[in-house]
């Protein structure tokens, strides 16, 4: 991995410099838009409204477009000389239970790695953080931007999740808000509770799951390079308007309690005395393997 920023973490009159690196990244197939008659990429110029004419990247500034159309042009330089006092550290501000924050905050991930003469203070902070139960709230700069962050321990490491600001998320406005809610029976609260018992899980395990969709284009990318047939899968049967809700709970309960109990064993009907027949070893034929492609 390659670090994408360099700064200290500031935790009270503690300075712990370290190395920010993305902990994401994203595994999608990347497609590109193209002239379907003949493959051609599809590019797109820097092109002036104004002076219909292409701009080369050197003159280029940001904007802020007013409601009455006008532009204000905001040069890097004069970006660059805002005060950002957090542009180079991580300044912790508090420190709260993970609970405590909606997952609806959360932006970003990022693993923090201290510089050789930091790592004394950097697992002081980590162990700290983890014996406490709680995660560290702090302020810091990315991009010519400050947002707000949540410090905690992963894995032995410390991590960071660039937080959203509260006028960043949306309301919910919707109408059925301000109606009366609808009379729901004790017996459907009681089988939804019945359908989450059956679905529940002691932890949270991803690895358990796959993008199906992924591995479906790679496939058929893959089909195409070798000149294959591409078959196209059946749709997915259209789900069925809810008309009995108890019904359909008692469905789901039934379903997902088939889902969890494992298929029990054939019994054996050959009597002890008996000896299996011996068949000679047939020679395999290896398969031939498609090679595959990854993101």
């Amino acid at each position: 991995m390659r670090a994408m920023w360099k700064g200290t973490v500031a935790f009270g009159l503690v300075a712990i410099p370290i190395n920010l690196y993305a902990a994401t990244e994203n595994k999608g197939v990347t497609l590109r838009q193209v002239h379907e008659a003949d493959g051609g990429r599809i590019q797109y110029k820097r092109y002036c409204s104004v002076e219909d004419a292409e701009v080369p990247y050197a003159e280029i500034a940001k904007g802020y477009e007013l409601d009455d159309g006008r532009m204000v042009v905001l040069t890097d330089a004069e970006l660059s000389s805002l005060p950002l006092p957090t542009q180079k550290t991580i300044d912790v501000l508090e420190f709260v239970p993970l609970a405590a924050i909606d997952p609806l905050f959360f932006d970003k991930a990022y693993y923090l790695e201290p510089q050789k003469s930091a790592v004394k203070p950097y697992v002081l902070l980590r162990d700290a953080l983890h014996k406490s139960g709680h995660v560290a709230i702090a302020k810091v700069a990315l991009r010519q931007r400050e947002v707000l962050a949540v410090l905690r321990v992963h894995a032995d490491v410390l991590t960071m999740s660039t937080m959203l600001w509260p006028d960043e998320v949306r309301t919910p406005d919707f109408s059925f808000l301000q109606q009366d809610p609808p009379q729901v029976r004790e017996q459907e609260l009681t089988m939804a509770g019945q359908l989450i018992d059956s679905l529940a899980e002691p932890v949270f395990e991803p690895d358990r799951y796959q993008d199906s969709y992924r591995q479906a284009l790679e496939n058929l990318i893959d089909a195409k390079i070798e000149g294959d047939e591409v078959a196209t899968p059946p749709g997915a049967e259209p789900t069925a308007e809810v008309v009995d809700l108890i019904s359909a709970l008692q469905a789901s309960v039934k379903a997902a309690g088939k889902a969890k109990t494992p298929a029990p064993k054939a019994r054996s009907t050959r009597k002890p005395a008996e000896k299996p027949v011996e068949k000679p070893a047939e020679k395999k034929v290896p398969a031939k393997r498609r090679s595959s492609r990854s993101a």
